[in-house]
């Protein structure tokens, strides 16, 4: 039996503007998800899915037709879950065209740690475990699936906060540290809105372009000053000013204004503008802010990230 694990992901600074060549600020999380591989002696692979509870979410077989995996049950419809796996499983193919053949068999199980409605990195965790088990670069994998800048990739693989920026095309994941001494004064709350990271991509990408250069300079140069950041006032600035910037390049209005205008801490959007997790700050006191509007999941800094 192999073993794989690989890390969730929360982007802290750059969402959107990453897309663009911007300086990301991105941090692993506790959460993440795991997947063995057996050998079994029927061929094809057999997959179940469990969720943080260990109740299986999902479960399917696939056998090799044609050199392109298909549903070995070919009488039942796919689901959409089907469907995706099987766009994953055959990139991989080609990614790695000499790994798998008809006569082999495996029995895979993954285990997510977190709610998969999170946003934490359902996908990107088991991309980047099948990359690993496959030896394929997992990178190319996610480019020839689900897309993206590539930074939950990076993040599957990192133990630590690191700075993700594409250069010239090419991912640059780079350790760095972010730990502030102020962190007990951060929180993250789920917005019970799980967010589809294409379609958030595809609405940034129809807003006017023309000033895309000047954005992510700025949100290059804010992600360098969090790193720097030495006070709770400080952050929340920084926190305030990111909002601003990336609520005019989305024209989508802050989450703030939208959902929690008498809030008295900095609330800052992560990744997808509007679903998924915020970053809140403030004490027992701006938890219950949530908690009294029905937002019961709240996680502190140091029990998210890793």
């Amino acid at each position: 039996m192999k073993r794989f694990y690989s890390h969730g992901k929360l982007l802290i600074t750059g969402e959107y503007a990453v897309l663009d060549g911007a300086k990301a600020l991105a941090l692993p999380t506790k959460y993440g998800q795991e997947m063995q591989v057996g050998n079994t002696d029927e061929p094809g692979i057999s997959w179940i899915s469990l969720d943080e509870k260990d109740d299986i979410w999902f479960k399917s077989s696939f056998i090799l037709k044609n050199d392109n995996f298909v549903m070995k049950e070919e009488n039942n419809k796919p689901s959409a879950t089907d469907s995706r796996l099987l766009q994953v499983l055959n990139a991989a193919k080609i990614l790695n065209p000499e790994f798998f053949s008809e006569k082999q068999g495996f029995k895979i199980t993954t285990k997510l740690e977190f709610n998969r409605d999170w946003g934490l990195g359902s996908s990107s965790t088991l991309i980047n475990n099948l990359a690993s088990w496959l030896n394929i670069d997992a990178y190319k994998l996610l480019e020839k699936t689900f897309g993206g800048s590539g930074y939950d990739i990076a993040a599957a693989q990192q133990d630590s906060a690191f700075t993700y920026q594409l250069i010239q095309g090419q991912a640059s994941a780079l350790k760095s540290h972010f730990e502030p001494e102020f962190k007990d004064k951060l929180f993250f709350v789920y917005l019970k809105q799980k967010q589809n990271s294409r379609e958030a991509i595809a609405h940034y990408r129809n807003q006017p372009r023309e000033n895309i250069g000047v954005l992510t300079d700025k949100i290059s140069g804010l992600t360098e000053q969090f790193l720097q950041c030495e006070s709770l006032s400080e952050i929340r600035l920084l926190m305030d000013l990111h909002e601003t910037l990336i609520s005019k390049a989305v024209n989508l209005p802050k989450i703030k204004t939208m959902l929690f205008p008498d809030f008295s801490g900095s609330i800052k959007s992560l990744g997808g503008w509007g679903g998924d997790f915020i970053l809140a700050t403030g004490n027992e006191e701006n938890k219950q802010y949530f908690r009294d509007k029905n937002y019961n999941t709240i996680i502190p800094f140091s029990k998210m990230i890793l």
